[in-house]
């Protein structure tokens, strides 16, 4: 471990005086806290290593509140949350990465010129360690919830149903996902779906018996272009740009000297608004198979649905008008086209502010990093958000 938090904000080769070794105080508890769940990998298929992080997590997040999380099993996917009082603000979060079992040793965990780097530090346990302090700093945490869940990069299919329950009917939830670009908030995300569609067709061999197969590839072939017209069919002029229907992953056959009798494609498609998610499912379940004896099979459907800017607009005024209490560098907020548990929150109707964790990049990728001198300033805003909520 290279810990020299306090480099960030000063040029190689200045002095540290007082100022910036109160800095180095302020930041050193945030960095023990980090530098304990980065070096805890928790690969979101990885059911031991989840279970391990979710030890970790509830380990760092005791030392903070006092008090013991509960733990909800589903389906071997481990969950935490901690409630006081009377939920009225839920505090969200996930402490699993796409990150596999191993990459600790490829991407170590190091702090270089305040700059912080390791498997999952953006995204997102940055945002946890900023949870566990902001509701640390509260002046009460009656009517607070903490929800950190297991399997976020993956849909969330374990942890919606405990998702959507916790935020029903609540005043405000705050995700402290990682911040856009120079720590946006963000405002609205796309809706998302996920699909997988099966060709079935029938195998022969290519050489002595090729008409006598069935062959599931070129039905693929010709599924993956009507696929990318579905897109074009549903946007109006307002959404361009704003929907994508996209052939992604895709597979056939079993040898090279065989007929292909199943082949397979996995689409992704983003949406800004309920209607289009909708359009989209009627026209995917709508696909009709070209070749002869091919028969089409479809999996999946809507995943998130679209989280809009009515759902988040009052808190984010609220978040700027706090921002500038506290002498915070002004927020800016952004749409995004990546969906986070933050969409369930906003599908139920709960007030919903994203984006709040971390300020860095480079999200599931090798270059993932975490300014460490913003990690204050953010509890800082957390908490007045929350406070501000639960005075009303």
């Amino acid at each position: 471990m290279n810990a020299d938090p306090a480099r960030g904000p000063l040029a190689d080769g200045q002095s540290l005086g007082g100022a910036v070794a109160a800095h180095t105080a302020e930041l050193s508890p945030f960095l023990a806290d980090l530098a304990e769940l980065v070096c805890c990998e928790s690969f979101s298929s990885d059911h031991e290593a989840l279970a391990r992080s979710a030890r970790t997590v509830a380990a760092v997040g005791r030392r903070s509140l006092g008090a013991e999380p509960e733990t909800v099993v589903v389906d071997g996917v481990p969950h935490l949350r901690w409630v006081f009082g009377e939920p009225r603000v839920l505090l969200l979060g996930h402490h699993d990465t796409v990150w596999p079992t191993g990459t600790i040793h490829q991407i170590p965990w190091s702090v270089t010129h305040g700059v912080a780097r390791g498997p999952g530090v953006f995204d997102m346990k940055a945002g946890l360690v900023q949870i566990f302090h902001a509701v640390a700093a509260l002046r009460s945490r009656e009517g607070v919830a903490v929800l950190i869940v297991g399997d976020e990069e993956l849909g969330s299919p374990t942890s919606r149903p405990l998702i959507e329950d916790m935020a029903r009917g609540l005043a405000a939830t705050f995700v402290t996902e990682a911040g856009g670009e120079n720590g946006a908030i963000k405002i609205a995300r796309k809706g998302i779906s996920r699909y997988e569609l099966l060709v079935h067709g029938r195998a022969a061999h290519a050489g002595l018996e090729p008409e006598k197969g069935v062959n599931a590839g070129v039905e693929l072939a010709h599924q993956i272009l009507a696929i990318t017209r579905i897109a074009s069919a549903v946007e109006s002029s307002s959404q361009a740009g704003l929907l994508s229907v996209t052939p992604t992953l895709a597979s056939a056959g079993t040898s090279t000297n065989t007929i292909p009798a199943l082949a397979r494609v996995a689409v992704d498609v983003r949406v800004p608004d309920l209607a289009s998610q909708t359009r989209v499912d009627e026209l995917m379940r709508a696909l009709t198979p070209k070749t002869p004896g091919a028969r089409l099979e479809l999996l999946g459907g809507p995943n998130r649905p679209p989280f809009d800017e009515e759902s988040s607009i009052g808190l984010f005024r609220e978040a700027v008008r706090l921002s500038a209490e506290l002498g915070l560098p002004p927020l800016t907020g952004v749409s995004v086209g990546g969906a986070s548990d933050g969409n369930f929150t906003a599908g139920v109707g709960c007030p919903t502010l994203d984006g709040l964790g971390a300020v860095g990049g480079g999200a599931h990728a090798a270059d993932e990093h975490v300014l460490v001198d913003r990690m204050p300033d953010r509890v800082r805003l957390l908490t007045a958000l929350v406070e501000s909520v639960l005075a009303r």
